[in-house]
């Protein structure tokens, strides 16, 4: 692999979105190792959130999922101003007819592929799309917290302009948790995204974010607590 085509894909930030936590976890896995930036979401209303806050270069969606599915999601995105509106969206489903594709492509999508499919071929389906829709202009957005900011694009927390290191689980504890700024997000919602079935890493990863961020880590301004249910980020307005 040249080093100009891993500079391009580390560049590029791929949302996924299943509801099936096996296929999703697979899928984030492959991207991730093919040098993509990866963010993933569990359903159309996470997705939604998550569009708010991050700028995408490219959404791989399943069809079939509870609540909203894909097409209703995709056509929603079409519909939306500015250039999250034409962010590029890469079905994915279960259903290959003819007719399953064309109401895919009808909706907005810019590519349907179905499964079972080979990683090889998405992610040549991904680097096509990628290369018709060309470069966009990065809109970094930053979360205030205090003294404290936290770059949801590059993923860097800085306090007082100097950058304090993050671990990889502790960015997309954070992105997870502004992805439903001043909302209460579950508990086992956030573990299940890091791939822990207790919940015990969110809590360690929950404390030493606050050693980092607030003022008076033993009673948090910023990254709350919110008993008999998880956790809250509570950015500055």
């Amino acid at each position: 692999m040249s080093e100009a085509k891993v500079y391009e894909r580390d560049a590029r930030h791929l949302l996924v979105v299943d509801d099936d936590d096996r296929i999703r976890d697979l899928l984030k896995e492959y991207l991730t190792r093919a040098r993509f930036r990866v963010t993933a979401a569990s359903d159309a209303a996470q997705a939604r959130r998550l569009i708010e806050l991050l700028d995408f270069d490219l959404v791989v969606l399943d069809v079939m999922m509870p609540g909203e599915d894909g097409l209703s999601f995709t056509r929603t995105l079409r519909n939306r101003a500015g250039a999250a509106g034409r962010t590029p969206v890469l079905m994915l489903t279960a259903r290959g007819e003819s007719g399953d594709r064309i109401a895919g492509l009808t909706a907005g999508a810019d590519d349907y592929l179905p499964k079972p499919f080979e990683p090889q071929e998405l992610l040549l389906r991904i680097e096509s799309i990628l290369r018709r829709a060309g470069s966009r202009p990065s809109t970094n957005r930053i979360l205030a917290m205090g003294a404290c900011a936290f770059d949801l694009e590059r993923g860097e927390l800085t306090r007082d302009g100097e950058v304090i290191r993050l671990t990889e689980a502790e960015v997309s504890l954070l992105r997870q948790l502004a992805a439903s700024a001043h909302d209460a997000v579950d508990r086992m919602d956030l573990a299940r995204e890091n791939a822990d079935a207790t919940g015990r890493a969110v809590d360690v990863q929950v404390t030493r974010l606050r050693r980092k961020i607030e003022p008076d880590p033993k009673n948090p301004r910023y990254l709350q607590t919110v008993r008999g249910v998880g956790y809250r980020l509570a950015p500055d307005l």
